[in-house]
């Protein structure tokens, strides 16, 4: 109890420091920084899974509670980039696996799930039934989750002026009571219905299906609070930062180092899809380098809210990624493996 005290002592402190410093995002990107350095000094901290997937529900439920029939009609229209998914993810395999291989020397298998743009429980899970490095997995893809959510806020202001500073929502002192148990309800039973249906992602995605169900017929018609987004911000930034604790030397140098180098890969490659959609003008490039920058669900999810993004366009293709690597990976790696 101590550490997890301590842990949100720490993103808090953080907080203070962004909003100080006037950061953009400073309740995402102040829990992360805070708690990481912390980790890389040695500071024990921990979180409470069951409350952070419970602040994912939030997010969720944003989502859900910006949907129309005219957006998801607008939907039809987004096959000319969604076949772009599955081709991408093969060229982040194609040039990642050699990377992690070749150049730093992993096995197949850990170099295989390291490549992958999948959700870190699902390649952790994976890759050890593959035989493969979980400790290295974890700190490769808790690197480029940071690292992309870090980069993208600076991005996004610097090309787009995007206006961080803006509330991501209505203050919950105006919104009906009735309005915020309706969205307490969709979070916690979408999540749950999700969860014994066994849907991926189901904190975030079962809650929007949910409210996106409710708003569609009209019920729901307020999405969550800027109090609430904010909240749900503090506790991904948290979870973020917390997955460097008990990291090495070795570790830094060796699996941390390698991430970096791969984000680079990864941004590269990200910003060649943005520039080709764009150039055939299929579709925005704000959207599109949300859509395709391969970061967590969640953390994309919040960065498309507060930058006023298409919700829609956003989720989908970052649901269909998820999609494609769930049920792709683990097929490729047997077709592909030395052993195979």
């Amino acid at each position: 109890m101590i550490a997890i005290l301590r842990t949100y002592l720490i993103a808090g402190a953080g907080v203070a420091a962004s909003l100080y410093l006037n950061l953009p995002l400073p309740w995402l990107l102040g829990p992360i920084f805070a708690c990481l350095i912390a980790a890389l000094i040695g500071v024990e901290m921990r979180g409470m899974p069951v409350v952070n997937n419970l602040m994912r529900t939030i997010l969720g439920v944003a989502v859900g509670a910006t949907f129309t029939w005219a957006l998801v009609v607008s939907m039809a229209s987004m096959w000319t980039t969604l076949i772009l998914v599955p081709f991408m993810i093969f060229m982040i395999g194609l040039l990642g696996v050699p990377y992690f291989q070749k150049l730093w020397g992993f096995d197949f298998a850990t170099s295989y799930y390291s490549a992958m743009p999948g959700g870190l429980q699902d390649m952790l899970l994976f890759g050890e039934e593959a035989g493969g490095d979980v400790r290295a997995l974890s700190l490769i893809h808790a690197t480029r989750v940071l690292v992309i959510v870090v980069a993208l806020p600076f991005i996004l202001k610097g090309y787009w002026g995007v206006d961080f500073d803006n509330p991501p929502g209505v203050s919950a002192t105006t919104l009906p009571l009735s309005q915020m148990v309706l969205m307490g309800v969709c979070g916690v039973a979408g999540w749950q219905i999700a969860k014994f249906v066994g849907l991926f992602g189901a904190s975030i995605l079962g809650p929007m299906i949910l409210a996106a169900i409710l708003a569609l017929s009209g019920i729901l018609q307020f999405r969550p609070p800027a109090e609430a987004i904010w909240m749900a911000q503090f506790f991904i930034g948290m979870t973020v930062g917390t997955k460097y604790a008990g990291v090495t030397g070795e570790e830094l140098r060796r699996d941390v180092l390698a991430a970096l180098g791969f984000c680079v890969i990864l941004l590269v490659l990200a910003g060649l899809f943005v520039e080709a959609i764009h150039i055939f003008h299929l579709a925005p490039p704000m959207e599109t380098l949300l859509a395709f920058a391969p970061g967590g669900q969640a953390e994309m999810t919040v960065l498309a809210l507060i930058a006023g993004a298409d919700m829609a366009f956003v989720i989908a293709h970052h649901v269909l990624r998820i999609v494609v690597v769930i049920l792709g990976a683990p097929l490729a790696a047997r077709i592909f493996s030395p052993k195979s």
